[in-house]
Protein backbone atom coordinates (compact mmCIF):
# COMPACT_ATOMS: atom_id res chain seq x y z
CA UNK A 1 0.00 0.00 0.00
CA UNK A 2 2.92 2.32 0.62
CA UNK A 3 3.67 1.99 -3.11
CA UNK A 4 0.32 3.38 -4.21
CA UNK A 5 1.12 6.63 -4.63
CA UNK A 6 3.27 5.94 -7.69
CA UNK A 7 0.06 3.22 -9.08
CA UNK A 8 -1.96 6.81 -8.71
CA UNK A 9 0.60 8.41 -10.55
CA UNK A 10 1.18 5.91 -13.02
CA UNK A 11 -2.73 5.87 -14.14
CA UNK A 12 -2.67 9.59 -14.28
CA UNK A 13 0.45 9.63 -16.45
CA UNK A 14 -1.05 6.98 -18.95
CA UNK A 15 -4.09 8.98 -18.48
CA UNK A 16 -2.62 12.21 -20.46
CA UNK A 17 -0.34 10.42 -22.62
CA UNK A 18 -3.81 8.66 -24.58
CA UNK A 19 -5.75 12.06 -23.95
CA UNK A 20 -3.19 14.10 -25.77
CA UNK A 21 -2.95 11.52 -28.36
CA UNK A 22 0.74 10.62 -27.55
CA UNK A 23 0.21 6.98 -28.27
CA UNK A 24 -2.01 7.48 -31.89
CA UNK A 25 0.00 6.30 -35.00
CA UNK A 26 -1.85 9.26 -36.90
CA UNK A 27 0.32 12.12 -34.36
CA UNK A 28 3.44 10.25 -35.03
CA UNK A 29 2.65 10.04 -39.03
CA UNK A 30 2.27 13.37 -39.13
CA UNK A 31 5.23 14.30 -36.90
CA UNK A 32 7.36 12.62 -38.81
CA UNK A 33 6.12 14.44 -42.40
CA UNK A 34 6.12 17.59 -41.09
CA UNK A 35 2.74 18.33 -41.22
CA UNK A 36 1.72 18.95 -37.34
CA UNK A 37 3.66 20.46 -34.16
CA UNK A 38 1.59 18.14 -32.10
CA UNK A 39 3.97 15.81 -30.88
CA UNK A 40 7.26 18.53 -31.09
CA UNK A 41 5.07 20.51 -28.87
CA UNK A 42 4.62 17.29 -26.43
CA UNK A 43 8.25 16.04 -27.12
CA UNK A 44 9.52 19.57 -26.45
CA UNK A 45 7.62 20.29 -22.90
CA UNK A 46 8.91 16.88 -21.71
CA UNK A 47 12.46 18.15 -22.68
CA UNK A 48 12.23 21.29 -21.13
CA UNK A 49 9.98 19.72 -17.91
CA UNK A 50 12.46 17.12 -17.69
CA UNK A 51 15.82 19.73 -17.68
CA UNK A 52 13.98 21.59 -14.96
CA UNK A 53 13.63 18.48 -13.19
CA UNK A 54 17.37 17.42 -13.41
CA UNK A 55 18.45 21.01 -12.17
CA UNK A 56 16.37 20.59 -8.97
CA UNK A 57 18.26 16.93 -8.65
CA UNK A 58 21.30 18.28 -9.07
CA UNK A 59 20.90 21.37 -6.50
CA UNK A 60 19.37 19.03 -3.94
CA UNK A 61 16.15 20.43 -3.90
CA UNK A 62 14.20 17.15 -4.67
CA UNK A 63 15.11 13.98 -2.85
CA UNK A 64 14.15 10.33 -3.04
CA UNK A 65 11.65 8.59 -1.10
CA UNK A 66 13.74 7.99 1.67
CA UNK A 67 15.35 11.51 2.06
CA UNK A 68 18.62 10.37 0.42
CA UNK A 69 19.70 13.24 -2.20
CA UNK A 70 19.39 11.88 -6.33
CA UNK A 71 22.80 12.71 -8.21
CA UNK A 72 22.59 11.77 -11.79
CA UNK A 73 25.84 10.00 -13.19
CA UNK A 74 27.59 12.51 -15.56
CA UNK A 75 27.35 10.78 -19.21
CA UNK A 76 30.67 10.39 -21.27
CA UNK A 77 29.99 12.49 -24.42
CA UNK A 78 29.75 10.61 -27.47
CA UNK A 79 28.81 11.90 -31.13
CA UNK A 80 28.36 8.62 -32.67
CA UNK A 81 27.03 6.56 -30.19
CA UNK A 82 24.19 9.13 -30.40
CA UNK A 83 23.90 9.52 -33.84
CA UNK A 84 23.54 5.71 -34.01
CA UNK A 85 21.51 5.46 -31.62
CA UNK A 86 19.14 8.06 -32.29
CA UNK A 87 18.98 6.28 -36.01
CA UNK A 88 17.75 3.23 -34.57
CA UNK A 89 15.65 4.45 -32.27
CA UNK A 90 13.96 6.61 -34.94
CA UNK A 91 13.96 3.20 -37.37
CA UNK A 92 12.10 1.54 -35.01
CA UNK A 93 9.49 4.44 -34.34
CA UNK A 94 8.92 4.97 -38.16
CA UNK A 95 8.42 1.53 -39.02
CA UNK A 96 6.14 0.35 -35.29
CA UNK A 97 4.58 3.17 -36.20
CA UNK A 98 4.63 3.76 -31.91
CA UNK A 99 6.63 5.25 -29.73
CA UNK A 100 8.25 2.74 -27.08
CA UNK A 101 7.35 4.95 -24.00
CA UNK A 102 3.72 4.68 -23.87
CA UNK A 103 3.74 0.73 -24.91
CA UNK A 104 1.47 -0.44 -21.76
CA UNK A 105 -0.92 2.70 -22.75
CA UNK A 106 -1.09 1.07 -25.86
CA UNK A 107 -1.48 -2.80 -24.39
CA UNK A 108 -5.00 -1.00 -22.89
CA UNK A 109 -6.37 0.46 -25.99
CA UNK A 110 -4.87 -2.14 -28.72
CA UNK A 111 -3.68 -5.04 -27.15
CA UNK A 112 -2.50 -7.60 -29.68
CA UNK A 113 -0.30 -4.94 -31.96
CA UNK A 114 1.08 -3.20 -28.23
CA UNK A 115 1.86 -6.92 -27.07
CA UNK A 116 3.96 -7.40 -30.76
CA UNK A 117 5.53 -3.80 -29.79
CA UNK A 118 6.55 -4.84 -26.55
CA UNK A 119 8.10 -8.46 -27.66
CA UNK A 120 9.89 -6.66 -30.29
CA UNK A 121 11.23 -4.04 -28.23
CA UNK A 122 12.18 -6.54 -25.23
CA UNK A 123 14.39 -8.54 -28.13
CA UNK A 124 15.74 -5.79 -29.10
CA UNK A 125 17.02 -4.65 -25.92
CA UNK A 126 18.04 -8.69 -25.46
CA UNK A 127 20.20 -8.28 -28.62
CA UNK A 128 21.62 -4.78 -27.30
CA UNK A 129 22.40 -6.16 -24.19
CA UNK A 130 24.59 -9.08 -26.01
CA UNK A 131 26.41 -6.45 -28.32
CA UNK A 132 26.66 -3.20 -26.06
CA UNK A 133 30.32 -4.72 -24.91
CA UNK A 134 31.23 -5.04 -28.15
CA UNK A 135 30.06 -1.44 -29.87
CA UNK A 136 31.97 1.77 -29.82
CA UNK A 137 31.61 4.15 -27.26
Amino acid sequence: MKNIKFLLLGIFFAIVLSKSQAISWVRFYEMFRFQSFHMFGIIGSAIVISAIFMQLFKRGIIKDTHGNLIKPKEKEKGYVRTIVGGIFFGLGWGISGACAGPIFVILGFKFLPALILLISALIGAFIYGLLSKKLPN
